[in-house]
């Protein structure tokens, strides 16, 4: 007889704020913010699991949830008569009135969803990082160890560690110390000039997690946080390994981009992140097919370029109309419209911005429905663009927040 599969639940964690994402999560959770034209920051993450066949997801969400609320309610429907769904699930207050305290806190606070699927493992994935992964090498790893937990790391330079929640492991198998932002980061067994990072993905063993939960809700001192409180408490009992990204195996995956993993916490890293995409042989590429990243399409007529309107190294969605202008290393979500004699370079517009004639965009954010007039600038002068209220980020990316009208 064949081998049973185990029964996994996904749980995605997309309460999160995003406020160095500010003004794009004004409106919205860091998980819906637009991303590579045609895509929202949650459609990485849900797609790595459904490409892997986890296909019972529940993302929890809290703040500013409606738009990605609605965004998963109408591009992530499976097949019922299968069983599958992916849903969002909101902060129900059902332990009390209170919103979730923590990462922690909102499985917690959660585990009716547990109680009704009563999964074998449950795999805790985070909601805003760009990269592809196969979970189900990670969950086999997780089986086959014989672990509670199994905790995903990707390797960074030991030099630049200290920014991130290092793993400290003897053999590369076994968690021996889970260390948050270390001023000596400890070296790999097999590389001692690299370090071990947490990337927020975990699988767990589904019982020893409620045990896990349950505990730390009963622990005043607790943060009730995922990554600084549960794998800690499961390290401590000698029973939580690590998974290296850098062994995990995505079908499709160039020389290039393997192993690529972002987190757009940062108005910085989102800029630099689209950068990515674009260049000719792109740091990541959005068009392997045997790995989809998955979303809703609108219904827009394909890209068009009029008056000799061109774009160079650039990602340009459905919808957008170039018309006589000039636009390099950027990426535009559907239907933006750049009109006669207006450069945009090295920027990043999402749905319906407009740029009007001989306009200059430069180094870049503009959110939805944006609108600069014929003749004025965003990005060249950082100094008026701070007198305008707009926010420019430490790597000078200047950021316009929804619907706002330049000139």
């Amino acid at each position: 007889m064949s081998k049973r599969r185990p029964h996994v639940l996904g749980i995605v964690l997309a309460g999160g704020e995003g406020r160095r994402l500010m003004p794009l999560t004004a409106d919205r959770a860091k998980p819906a913010v637009p991303f590579g034209g045609s895509y929202r920051l949650i459609d990485f993450v849900l797609s790595n699991l459904v490409n892997g066949e986890i296909d019972r997801i529940c993302v929890l969400t809290q703040y500013k949830s409606h738009s990605l609320d609605r965004h998963i309610s109408v591009t992530w429907r499976m097949s019922t008569i299968l069983g599958q769904y992916v849903t969002p699930v909101p902060a129900q207050q059902r332990l009390g009135p209170r919103w979730y305290q923590g990462s922690a806190d909102a499985i917690h606070q959660s585990l009716n969803l547990v109680y009704d699927e009563r999964p074998d493992h449950i795999v805790v994935f985070g909601a805003d990082h760009v990269y592809r992964m196969d979970p189900r090498q990670l969950l086999e790893a997780h089986i086959d160890s014989g672990m509670e937990a199994t905790v995903a790391g990707i390797r960074v330079p030991r030099a630049g560690a200290s920014a991130f929640g290092i793993i400290d492991t003897p053999d590369g198998r076994r968690i021996e110390g889970f260390l948050e932002k270390p001023a000596d980061p400890p070296g790999l067994p097999d590389d001692p000039e690299q370090s071990l990072a947490s990337m927020g993905n975990y699988v767990f063993t589904a019982d020893a997690l409620v045990e896990a939960l349950r505990a730390d809700a009963d622990n005043p001192a607790s943060a009730h946080d995922m990554g600084g409180d549960i794998v800690p408490l499961m390290v401590e009992r000698g029973t939580a390994g690590v998974y290296d990204f850098a062994d995990n195996d995505v079908p499709g995956s160039t020389d290039r981009d393997r192993g690529y993993w972002r987190d757009v916490g940062s108005l910085d890293a989102y800029h630099e992140s689209h950068m990515d995409l674009v260049s000719v042989v792109p740091v990541f590429n959005l068009y392997n097919q045997e790995w989809p990243i998955l979303t809703s399409h609108p219904q827009l007529p394909g890209a068009k370029f009029v008056e000799g309107g061109h774009a160079r190294e650039s990602i340009v969605a459905p919808g957008c109309i170039l018309s006589g202008c000039l636009v390099d290393h950027s990426v535009l979500a559907p239907g933006a419209f750049i009109e006669e004699g207006a450069a945009v370079s090295r920027s990043v517009l999402l749905d319906g911005v407009r740029v009007g004639p001989r306009a200059t965009v430069r180094d870049a954010i503009l959110d939805k429905n944006v609108v600069i007039r014929a003749g004025a600038t965003v990005g060249v002068d950082k100094r008026v663009d701070k007198e305008r209220g707009f926010t420019v980020s430490a790597g000078g990316i200047t950021a316009v927040g929804k619907g706002v009208i330049v000139g």
